[in-house]
């Protein structure tokens, strides 16, 4: 099951993510690949947004696929890195159905017919997927977290220990070998 939703959800969340890396520095090839909307198809503000979400985009979003290469590697680590791109990913799924229906409502120009269904379909799809990784994560939190766990790291030589209890999770960092 890992294995197969860390495929599954590498796809899914790296298409969000270089889809808007695309969007963000070559505007003109994403609306050429059908990424982002031409300019001149739609109001100023909503080309405007779309620019300003795709670069915030493009600096946060990277936390999912990581989550999918950790999961598909086992490493313990990916269910923090789900948990945070789960989140980020649920929230950019759900603001994008939203302004868009509410700009479509208010008779503002927000791209085609088609490229609004296909946009709201993908959004969707990522907030599913979201809303997956956040239940498998915290599924598999509880399994994770008993106990001391440990990160480690051979060429920094750093040493980052996490601890769970009823009173929340504590974490500390020091170099590797050291009491922390």
């Amino acid at each position: 099951m890992n294995t197969t939703w860390g495929v599954i959800l590498f796809i899914i969340s790296s298409i969000a993510y270089f889809g808007q890396a695309i969007s963000a520095f070559w505007p003109e090839t994403a609306a050429r690949l059908g990424l982002a909307e031409a300019e001149a198809d739609v109001d100023p503000t909503f080309y405007a947004d779309g620019r300003g979400e795709a670069i915030w985009d493009t600096a946060v979003l990277w936390t999912l696929p990581l989550a999918s290469l950790l999961l598909l590697l086992n490493n313990p680590a990916w269910v923090y890195f789900g948990l945070i791109g789960g989140g980020m990913y649920l929230y950019f799924a759900g603001r994008g159905i939203v302004v868009r229906k509410i700009m479509q409502r208010r008779g503002i120009r927000i791209g085609s017919p088609q490229s609004l269904k296909m946009a709201t379909i993908f959004l969707a799809l990522w907030g599913l997927a979201a809303i997956i990784t956040i239940v498998m994560a915290i599924a598999l939190s509880d399994r994770i977290d008993r106990g001391t766990r440990w990160l480690y790291s051979k060429t920094s030589k750093l040493a980052i220990t996490m601890k769970s209890s009823s009173k929340g999770i504590s974490m500390r960092v020091g170099l590797a070998g050291s009491r922390i």
